[in-house]
């Protein structure tokens, strides 16, 4: 059916308008979600009580304390990393042409965690600053090995040898720290980082967190259009002008200091770069300019109520937050296996 001038122009000012409201309902969801989760917990405090905490803090005040204190900061980090590792998923996906493309299940997070753990090992006390430094280097190294094994053997690197290397050098990386986490006695210092959490999340740590993850967030938005062009094939993106090695390398490493950073911070959390970006697709199309910015939105929701259900379903006790995820990650993964198996 052949549409005129007229309908096509009413209905692309239909999809940007629905488009737009999407977003909206995302940043209202993203916001609600944070007041819930800042509200809700152990001890029960009144929203009059939160209003203050956050606009007129009194450290006197032991409910105050409370808020300001441990659910603030949880609650900023559990929705500043969700959107790290959401947007770190979509720019692998996009640039892979890989539908099982994560930071956790291509070993990304395994190396940042082997790192993190040496850093425990032989420089207790070390800054957090310097941490998240580390923690990048081994997301670096990580990723450097599993697409050196993938492209090394004939045929070059297909989605299914990148998710195979993925899984092999994190299941390596896993046992070595481990082992050293066995060896120098950390099995207790490094639980939360292995299980995944973010109530170790402080002030301190946000004044570096935020800034980083929001400034490379941002570097990705702006890499949406290349992204997308990427995504339809390097023969077309090739005819089109783009340079596909240079986006390439430039998308994996925002992917790169997004995962490795959000470990430094919160430990090997998988499967929320896996699952958002594929729901995202459903809601705003093929377009990455719109991909990576709805997966932000939606990556903060979906971790800010993993950490609300992880500390309310039995308090004062906390589950892992790798926990809640994963039973929504699993299946997700392997209905994306299944579905795309053939063309794996």
């Amino acid at each position: 059916m052949l549409h005129t001038p007229s309908q096509k122009c009413i209905k692309d000012r239909s999809n940007t308008f629905l488009i737009l409201l999407l977003f909206i309902f995302a940043i209202i969801g993203v916001l609600g979600c944070m007041i819930l989760a800042i509200s809700l917990g152990a001890k029960e405090v009144t929203f009059n009580t939160v209003l203050s905490a956050i606009f007129n803090y009194n450290p006197i005040l032991t409910e105050q304390q409370i808020i300001h204190e441990l659910r603030l900061p949880r609650v900023i980090g559990a929705a500043i990393v969700g959107a790290s590792f959401a947007v770190a998923g979509c720019l692998m996906q996009g640039v892979t042409r890989n539908p099982l493309a994560d930071a956790g299940i291509l070993g990304i997070n395994a190396g940042a965690m082997f790192i993190v753990t040496l850093c425990f090992a032989f420089f207790p006390g070390i800054p957090y600053a310097l941490l998240m430094i580390f923690s990048f280097i081994g997301a670096v190294l990580s990723t450097l090995f599993i697409f050196i094994i993938g492209s090394s053997v004939p045929g070059g690197l297909t989605p299914m040898r990148l998710t195979i290397s993925g899984a092999v050098i994190a299941a390596l990386l896993h046992s070595l720290s481990a082992g050293v986490a066995i060896y120098f006695d950390l099995s207790q210092d490094l639980a939360f980082w292995y299980a995944g959490g973010v109530a170790g999340i402080k002030w301190d740590h946000l004044k570096v967190l935020v800034p980083v993850i929001l400034i490379t967030i941002i570097w990705a938005i702006i890499m949406g259009r290349s992204v997308s062009l990427i995504s339809l094939g390097d023969d077309i993106s090739k005819n089109l002008g783009m340079n596909v090695i240079l986006i390439k390398v430039l998308a994996i490493i925002i992917a790169v200091i997004l995962a490795g950073v959000s470990v430094s911070a919160v430990g090997s959390i998988g499967f929320i770069g896996l699952v958002i970006p594929h729901i995202s697709r459903k809601l705003v199309g093929v377009d990455y300019r719109l991909i990576i910015p709805m997966s932000a939105l939606l990556g903060s929701i979906l971790l800010i109520m993993a950490d609300l259900g992880a500390r309310t379903i039995n308090p004062p006790r906390e589950l892992a937050i790798g926990i809640l995820v994963a039973l929504v990650g699993v299946p997700f993964f392997l209905y994306i296996a299944r579905k795309t198996g053939r063309d794996l």
